[in-house]
């Protein structure tokens, strides 16, 4: 399987999506919100992208992250 990443207009997009033989799964689209109207109807309506990932996340503090840290052993490794 192989992913295609369209960028540029809207109309841009449509036709270069027409000329790709496969089928579309998943799209995402970025819509710019211009009232605070607009805010409240989409963080209601509006499910979290990345809720579908929640099992497989882990919620760590105070992680060190730097090079050092990453590559160093730890006490009973």
């Amino acid at each position: 399987m192989k992913a295609h990443i369209l960028k540029g207009s809207k109309q841009e997009i449509a036709e270069s999506l027409v000329r790709i033989s496969g089928e579309v799964r998943e799209a995402i689209v970025f819509e710019e919100e211009s009232a605070p109207e607009a805010s409240k109807t989409a963080t209601d309506d509006t499910e979290d992208i990345f809720a579908e990932m929640g099992p497989f996340m882990v919620d760590a503090q105070d992680v060190d992250d730097s090079r050092e840290g990453v590559y160093t052993r730890m006490q009973g490794e």
